[in-house]
């Protein structure tokens, strides 16, 4: 048996002692504790040495490249985008068929407007309302590059119509821009890149490797009549590109929290999207008796659990590979937790919680979106949906929300039904190849002392159909935008700057050279 004996003792001059004879061994705890503490300021050296070295050794991944003098760009350029948003290519969505004569009349504006591109590109009609141009490069062994816009625009709600400074399809230029829709969403892209390839084709340049331009007609309504045909149309060819870009992110001026410089983030991966319907069923009747619970608050519960306890936040990798890049450009102390995020990760990850885009950055997002039930004020329902819209983070799964929904419910009335178009996160793009470091390239070219930086796109695009056909995906749109120009994409009196679209054609005319270098 432990025998012990606890004597407590005082010592002229000293303090009392306590010792404990266990097993025939003495703990001396004043030692004892001088030695933790030695142990503990070792520790918080080691510890301080590890954070200061990873920190001071973190090295800028900026490229550092000269900017080329920006040619002159057609005259006419903000003319053509002007009329070019005069076409109301509304998408409607909701079932509600698109007017197509809107669209065969912008495809006729393009041909008419760019008649180099027109009669020397092979061009294409794909599923009626599409476009592919091919520029064929001189080298058939190197692998083709794909340019995509999308020619369609959301509509301009009725109610805000009168909000706008300028009628949202009048095209109007004026203080310095050109207003409407699309005129950031997304004719900015198509008009550009087909700018840029006129002006090309004027100087006489003829690109080494193939060139596919591709313009769907249906992105705001998720691409399947447009940019996923083109993709199974370049599929059939045995098309593989080593490059693709589509509209993304832009260049940030003053969001990028602690950057004094502006920031062109490039989308290299995107979240996925699914809608899933929850519905329940119950025996109805007079409202005189109701049961103790009701399909109303039966799914009212499950709802609100699902927004209570949401999907876990983390670091995917797209935003890990943004720290990597942004982080050595930080002040000092904010520096420390980026080159750090195996001790400071969670504190990273509070910081993007402390906002709803920070938060769609972080985590597999939950939006409650539609809920229906009932016909009348004094009958029970006996049946009601509700329908939740999630945005995936790359490394999750659609079958990961369904499960996180089954456990989070726990509830076997109510029934799980995945409804909707709906895609999983695409693919991450490489960073660390000669594609990504020659798109940062021409945006440094055309945009001087511009930081850049991989990022992850929370919305939607067209070129999550084409990661068949192409190994790098990217998403950027050459615009340098604020916190207000944000908030006009798909929303009132959107509008681009008149020098902001002129860089823009720069920029895809010396993207093109630099990729036939």
């Amino acid at each position: 048996m432990t025998k012990i004996l606890i004597q407590a003792f005082h010592q002229p001059g000293s303090y009392a002692r306590k010792k404990y004879d266990i097993c025939s061994g003495e703990i001396d705890y004043p030692s004892m504790i001088v030695r933790l503490l030695k142990s503990f300021g070792i520790g918080i050296l080691i510890l301080l040495s590890v954070l200061l070295t990873r920190t001071i050794t973190l090295k800028s991944r900026q490229v550092n490249v000269k900017s080329v003098a920006h040619q002159r760009v057609n005259v006419n350029a903000l003319t053509h985008l002007s009329e070019a948003i005069r076409f109301r290519t509304i998408s409607n969505g909701n079932g509600i068929p698109v007017d197509s004569s809107a669209f065969i009349g912008f495809i006729n504006y393009l041909a008419k407007t760019y008649p180099l591109a027109d009669s020397l590109l092979h061009k294409e009609r794909i599923n009626g309302l599409n476009l592919l141009y091919t520029w064929k490069g001189k080298n058939p062994d190197l692998e083709p590059m794909i340019l995509i816009g999308h020619m369609d625009v959301v509509p301009a709600v009725i109610d805000s119509a009168s909000s706008w400074t300028q009628p949202p399809f009048a095209g109007t230029i004026q203080g310095g821009a050109i207003w409407g829709r699309g005129s950031l969403d997304d004719k900015i892209s198509v008009i550009g890149i087909l700018e840029a390839v006129e002006m090309l084709i004027k100087e006489g340049f003829t690109p080494e490797r193939t060139l596919y331009l591709c313009f769907g007609s249906d992105e705001e309504t998720g691409g399947r009549n447009g940019a996923l045909k083109i993709a199974d149309y370049l599929e059939s060819k045995n098309v593989k590109a080593s490059f693709l870009l589509d509209e993304g992110l832009v260049i940030t001026s003053g969001i990028v929290p602690g950057i004094e410089k502006n920031v062109a983030l490039i989308g290299i991966s995107e979240k996925g999207y699914a809608s899933f319907e929850l519905s329940v069923s119950a025996e109805g009747g007079h409202s005189s008796m109701p049961a103790p619970e009701t399909p109303i608050g039966i799914l009212s519960s499950a709802v609100s659990a699902l927004e209570r306890h949401p999907m876990k936040s983390k670091l995917s990798e797209p935003v890990q590979q943004f720290l990597d890049y942004i982080g050595p450009e930080m002040p000092f102390f904010s520096k420390i937790a980026f080159a750090n995020r195996w001790l400071f990760s969670s504190l990273v990850i509070k910081k993007y919680e402390g906002s709803n885009a920070g938060r769609a950055i972080v985590r597999t997002t939950t939006a409650p979106t539609l809920f229906k039930s009932g016909t009348k004020d004094n009958v029970l329902p006996d049946f009601a949906t509700a329908t939740l819209n999630f945005r995936i983070l790359p490394g999750e799964t659609i079958e990961d929300v369904k499960n996180h929904i089954r456990k989070t419910i726990k509830d076997d009335r109510i029934i799980i039904k995945l409804v909707g178009h709906h895609s999983e996160p695409s693919p991450v793009s490489a960073v660390n190849c000669p594609e990504f470091k020659t798109l940062e390239k021409s945006i440094c070219q055309i945009f001087p002392n511009t930081l850049t930086a991989p990022s992850l796109v929370i919305a939607g695009t067209d070129s999550r159909h084409y990661s068949k056909v192409a190994k790098n995906v990217y998403r950027f749109v050459p615009l340098i935008a604020g916190p207000d120009d944000l908030t006009k994409i798909h929303g009132v009196n959107e509008k681009m700057s008149s020098p902001n679209f002129l860089n823009c054609i720069c920029f895809y005319r010396q993207l093109i050279l630099n990729f036939n270098k």
